[in-house]
């Protein structure tokens, strides 16, 4: 299971996900903002988004509506100390699915994301995506141009695959390093620079632009 939580509180954050990791929980990403949970949701496969309430830039209510406006079919629960039966109509009614109200057990916690992840809330990511003459297959991890294979690392295909999620729009080198070597591997940005332009040949097509400064961007693909 893969979980995404949101929470802005130092101590509780690390504690859940201290807890959810000694019950087998082991593939979460934290954040401590709203902005930050709808960037990750947005860019990433959850089986559940925990959401808390109370977050600076964008409370969890916020955030929830937003990912529901704007097509998120994944699983939300909604983290709070607010009880109030209001609360809970304005928690559900934003979009969340379910909704725990603090101080909770873990093992409560872990029952609610399992009955929830067991839902089926997305479909699974296409497994074929085509952009600028090239067909990107994220279950058997290729890349082709026609009929030609073009083989990449994985490095360079997570590299790629990140892109080509978010066309039309500059990933910022940060981004990349955090999503795919993650922040506490030991890699500088010249290294994403040397894998954009290993990627560059391998494509030999001007597809990747760079944005000085900010990062890299593939154009959206009128296909």
């Amino acid at each position: 299971m893969k979980v995404l939580l949101a929470e802005d509180d130092l101590h509780l954050g690390e504690l859940i996900v201290h807890l959810l990791k000694k019950k087998g929980i082991d593939q979460i990403d934290w954040v401590q903002e709203g902005e930050d949970a709808y960037d990750y949701a947005m860019a990433e496969f959850y089986d559940v988004v925990v959401l808390d309430w109370m977050m600076p830039n964008g409370d969890g209510v916020e955030i929830c509506r937003r990912l529901r406006q704007n097509g998120y079919r994944g699983a939300i629960l909604m983290l709070t100390a607010k009880d109030a039966v209001q609360d809970r109509v304005t928690g559900l009614e934003s979009g969340a699915d379910d909704y725990l109200v603090k101080p909770f057990e873990i093992d409560e916690l872990v029952a609610r994301l399992k009955a929830l992840a067991r839902r089926t809330f997305v479909p699974l990511q296409e497994e074929k995506v085509s952009f600028h003459g090239f067909t990107l297959n994220r279950t058997s991890h290729t890349l082709h141009r026609g009929n030609e294979e073009i083989f990449l690392t994985p490095r360079e295909f997570q590299l790629l695959d990140l892109l080509v999620q978010n066309q039309g729009q500059v990933v910022p080198r940060e981004t990349i390093l955090d999503r795919v070597w993650g922040w506490d591997a030991d890699v500088s940005m010249k290294t994403i620079d040397a894998t954009i332009k290993l990627l560059r040949k391998k494509l030999k097509d001007d597809v990747i632009q760079t944005v000085r400064g900010v990062g890299y961007k593939i154009d959206q693909s009128m296909e």
